[in-house]
């Protein structure tokens, strides 16, 4: 059905949005250029509704380790068995370039993210992703107290944030302009509750948040928190600042891709606790580059060159019966019109979870009530290529721009950590679908056009920006469909999700969605955790990175 620009903005943007826009045609043709650019939903659909192609005869060989999907955790396997040495692997990567929702793209040769674009300084209990950084020359020695030290040129310029709040940009996320006093306490007592977390430790000398969650205290007295959402835990301290609720909110829609009352309040407080290394401080400064995490990407893919096969979609995964263990598996090409198959002894699952039951033969009859807890919000990423920079009113343009009154994230500068100031600019706008049926979400998302689209993006970014339809030249559109796991309460530490990160056979599962949170950290550890895994098992010796 086509919406009129009126529906359409009510929809996605909210009644204000909708009341701005006037009258309500059909949404008009842009005089722009763009498309839908990805990811490749056709064949994953077929995949998941049961073809099987059959490879022929002299499509098959024989190799040590298969790795199923070439997102971070599929990369971060490979990094790790090649560290170690061992060579005798094929990573099968659905879309035709790897990286997954951390790759990165060029758009009127500026470099840009489509998806993550950050990854926190890491604490130096984070032994593999120290690793990785200083091996990418990130680093550039340690404190007195052992903390990596991040490169200067890596850590994200300042200005860093700011809010368009009350028709004006404003430094920081939380608006502080015109604040009560009623709202200072509560913005004082969120902080002394966090710092109070920040401090806490269990019998173990386990921290309650920290990063990978592996890592994270399991006392009952933290995992109590997932059963409640984190809009009931701000309730229960009496903390009823509208503006403390938004930060909250936008925090749960950035990291998760939930509103407040949908996350669980575990997940909320690892947001504000995991990243902070003493009460009180501030949180780990942030390493990013233009392109986001792509640069990441291609640091890991780049040394697999022929072994890392973009454009092939695993169909299905045939554990073997009897004494030798053992698993086949079959690839379709991108366009559906060949097969490949493989003998391994070993194979890592690094696509999303939910996958497992359609993919893994037998998986879905042992496994699959458990899989089904998994669950996955859909975001839509839009990379705009601007002429020059639109006009500003307060505070100036800084990495992270946030509107308070949209349910969008706003956008990233892909410019500003080049330090370009002026002429022409990439923006890289963020929003996350946060239905509370995912599923309706993900339609609701698929249904839209290109256009439609480009309309919200740029009506909605019209609100801060009133001159920005006639600065961009063009607007391309991702649209995520299964773009990270969903920690509503009850998962993060529900048995279905601690489960689920045991093998199946000789298959092994290395993905975030197994961390219960989508972070880069997490989907790097559960590659690092199960090529270590796989080392152990040939008897290879290393030294381990976590």
């Amino acid at each position: 059905m086509e919406l009129t620009r009126r529906e359409l903005l009510a929809t996605f943007l909210g009644a204000p949005a909708a009341l701005a826009a006037g009258c309500s045609p059909p949404v008009q043709s842009l005089p722009l250029e763009g498309a839908i650019v990805g990811a490749s939903a056709a064949i994953g659909h077929r995949l998941r509704d049961g073809v099987r192609p059959t490879p022929a005869a002299d499509r098959w060989q024989n190799v040590g380790v298969v790795i199923v999907g070439g997102g971070i955790a599929g990369l971060a396997t490979a990094w790790r068995l090649r560290r170690a040495g061992f060579q005798d692997f094929v990573v099968l990567e659905l879309e035709p370039r790897a990286g997954g929702t951390s790759r990165g793209d060029s758009l009127g040769g500026i470099p840009c993210p489509w998806g993550a674009h950050y990854v926190p300084a890491p604490l130096k209990e984070n032994g593999a992703l120290v690793a990785l950084l200083d091996e990418m020359g990130v680093l550039e020695g340690r404190d007195g107290e052992g903390e990596p030290v991040v490169a200067e040129q890596f850590l994200c310029r300042d200005p860093q944030e700011r809010l368009f709040f009350a028709g004006e940009w404003h430094e920081g996320l939380y608006p502080h302009e015109g604040e009560s006093e009623a709202d200072r306490r509560d913005w004082t007592a969120f902080q002394a509750e966090i710092s109070k977390w920040v401090a806490w430790r269990d019998a173990h000398g386990r921290r309650a948040f920290t990063i990978p969650v592996a890592s994270c205290s399991d006392d009952a007295d933290v995992t109590a928190l997932d059963r409640i959402s984190m809009a009931d835990w701000l309730a229960g301290k009496n903390l009823t600042s509208s503006r403390l609720r938004w930060l909250a909110d936008y925090s749960c829609r950035d990291d998760f891709g939930l509103t407040v009352e949908q996350t669980s309040a575990w997940a909320g407080l690892f947001y504000f606790a995991s990243r902070v290394r003493t009460p009180w401080a501030e949180p780990q400064s942030l390493i990013t580059w233009p392109e986001g995490n792509g640069r990441i990407v291609d640091h890991l893919s780049e040394p697999l060159g022929g072994v890392l096969r973009s454009g092939w979609a695993v169909s299905e995964l045939v554990p073997k019966a009897g004494d030798e263990p053992g698993v086949d598996v079959v690839a379709v090409s991108h366009d559906g019109s060949d097969a490949l198959g493989f003998h391994t002894r070993q194979a890592v699952f690094c696509a999303p979870h939910y996958l497992a039951s359609h993919l893994i033969r037998g998986f879905g009859e042992v496994r699959g009530n458990a899989a089904r807890e998994f669950q996955y919000g859909s975001w839509m990423v839009a990379n705009l290529l601007l002429r020059d920079r639109p006009r500003e009113s307060g505070f100036p343009l800084a990495w992270d721009n946030v509107l308070y009154e949209s349910p969008s994230l706003g956008y990233v500068s892909a410019t500003h950590q080049q330090g370009i100031d002026r002429g022409p600019a990439v923006f890289t706008y963020y929003y996350p679908v946060c239905d509370d049926d995912p599923r309706a979400g993900r339609a609701r998302l698929a249904g839209l056009s290109w256009n439609e689209c480009a309309e919200i993006v740029l009506s909605d970014l019209s609100r801060a920006h009133p001159d920005i339809r006639g600065l961009v030249t063009r607007l391309d559109v991702m649209h995520w469909g299964h773009a990270m796991i969903r920690p509503r309460p009850g998962f993060v530490w529900s048995a279905a999700r601690l489960g689920e990160t045991q093998p199946f056979g000789p298959i092994r599962f290395a993905n975030t969605d197994l961390s219960g949170v989508a972070l880069f950290e997490e989907a790097f550890y559960h590659g690092v955790r199960a090529a270590e895994d796989i080392l152990r098992e040939r008897g290879i010796a290393f030294d381990t990175l976590l």
